[in-house]
Order: C-alpha cells, then structure tokens, then sequence
C-alpha cells in the first residue's frame, strides 16, 4: 500500500500536483536505491495548505547519501540538510521547495515499511475507511495546529504519547505490525 505514487495521479487535485510535481523532479527515481516512500498527509487526503510532501526512505550510508542528495538537489531553494537523532535512532533530514511545495526527505536506517511515518499513515488510513467521517474533523484540527497523530488520537480518545497511541490502536485494530 502507498509504495509507488502512481495512485496520486486519479486523486484529488492536490494529489495530482503532487503527483506531477514529484514525477517533473524524478525524485523517486533519483531516490530509488533508498526505497523512497511518499508518507504524510497528502497521500491520504488529510492536508492543509501548508503540508508538504514527507518522502522516508531507507539510508545506511549518510555521508554518500549526503553527497549525492547535495549534487542533486542543493541547488533547490531553501535546500538543507540536518542530523538529529530521534527515538535513539540517527536521523538525516532534506527539505528544499520545488513548484508549490516543500519537500522533505526523512532518512534512517530503518527499512521504509518498519518506520514510524509509514505505519501511521497505514494506520490512518485504515481508520479513514473504517470512519469516513473522521477524515473533516481531523482536517479541522489541524488547521487549529494539531499535528495529524495528535488529531487522531483526540478524536479517538487515545492516551499517552499519540505517536505510540496511534500504532498500538493499529495494532489492535487492524493487525498492523
């Protein structure tokens, strides 16, 4: 599920933008050796104007991803890179803007379908259909500045840290693993 963004193409138009705007810069392509996933709010219909397209992906070198996402992109506007660590796990980080949207690359060495990004996405979605009235409330707290685990998990009833919350109700749920 969501592991080539040609879906995009037949949803809604802003997915079409995104669609052709990924497909105008050949990032996924550029990326393929990464196993680059689009993840975030745009694939399943939950953004906001100011959501951008969240590309994960799968890096176990960083400096040689680093060089090569510099030679590809660093000419982009507002291009940068940044190394933090988040649950105890390295982390590098892209964002630049193309056309109409900014653009994150998010990487760790953590195969694409085991990270985090890409389960609640799953997961939402799944809600999503299960719900379909959900899809309004959620857009409507995060025009508020909710983030999207934390507006699940409130109109869900979820406790504790959303971004836990939110997987162990997938994996309740829906078998989510």
């Amino acid at each position: 599920m969501f592991l080539s963004i040609d879906y995009l193409i037949n949803g809604n138009p802003r997915q079409q933008k995104a669609y052709h705007t990924l497909s105008r810069l050949n990032i996924m392509e550029d990326l393929r050796e990464f196993n680059p996933i689009l993840c975030g709010t745009i694939p399943i219909g939950i953004d906001i104007k100011d959501s951008d397209l969240d590309i994960i992906i799968e890096v176990r070198d960083f400096q040689y991803f680093e060089n090569m996402i510099r030679n590809l992109y660093g000419l982009k506007y507002n291009f940068k890179i940044s190394h933090s660590i988040i649950r105890d796990i390295p982390v590098i980080t892209v964002n630049f803007n193309f056309e109409e949207f900014e653009i994150e690359i998010f990487g760790q060495a953590t195969p694409v379908q085991k990270q985090n990004a890409y389960i609640h996405m799953v997961i939402e979605h799944l809600i999503m259909e299960q719900f379909p009235n959900i899809r309004s409330e959620v857009i409507h707290l995060k025009e508020q500045g909710y983030k999207t685990e934390p507006a699940f998990c409130k109109i869900l009833g979820l406790e504790g840290d959303p971004y836990d919350s939110l997987i162990e109700y997938g994996k309740k749920m829906f078998n989510v693993k």
